[in-house]
């Protein structure tokens, strides 16, 4: 399961690159995405290397991501309250099955699929360079640590 969040703002951007954006859900900087690792997302993510910051989520951070930025329609927190409706016991257990592969965040209408992060703490560094001196491209599993800063 990859973490993937938009990095850079929209100026300069190559129309295809811009609808490769849009198709991942990153409308904005400092949103993020959960996506499979299929194919077809891995050919976008290197379409879009140059705008988004990406790589492996772990448990811990995915619990952390869903249960501090994950959203339902209507603005309100994803809490255990709401996960029970989606047929999970705890957060800590839909994110498990995310993980897993056998339910997708498409599959439940009433989540949203993007999660709206704050800029990093001690900020991104340099959004022109690629990971390990800048901010951009695959971070590989060290995007956790990236993620953690942001929620």
């Amino acid at each position: 399961m990859y973490v993937v969040v938009r990095v850079r703002g929209t100026a300069n951007v190559r129309g295809d690159v811009e609808d490769t954006l849009a198709r991942l859900g990153l409308e904005k900087p400092n949103h993020c995405v959960i996506i499979p690792e299929t194919p077809d997302y891995q050919g976008m993510l290197q379409k879009a290397k140059d705008f988004i910051a990406y790589g492996s989520i772990d448990h811990e951070t995915l619990s952390s991501l869903l249960r501090k930025r994950g959203r339902i329609t209507g603005g309100k927190r994803l809490d255990e309250v709401n996960v029970k409706e989606l047929g999970f016991k705890t957060v800590e257990e839909f994110a498990e099955a995310l993980l897993e592969g056998k339910v997708r965040i498409k599959d439940f209408p009433n989540v949203k699929p993007v999660f709206r992060l704050r800029p990093p703490s001690q900020g991104y560094g340099s959004v022109k360079k690629y990971y390990p001196e800048g901010a951009i491209g695959n971070w590989g599993t060290e995007v956790n640590i990236l993620i953690k800063k942001m929620v």
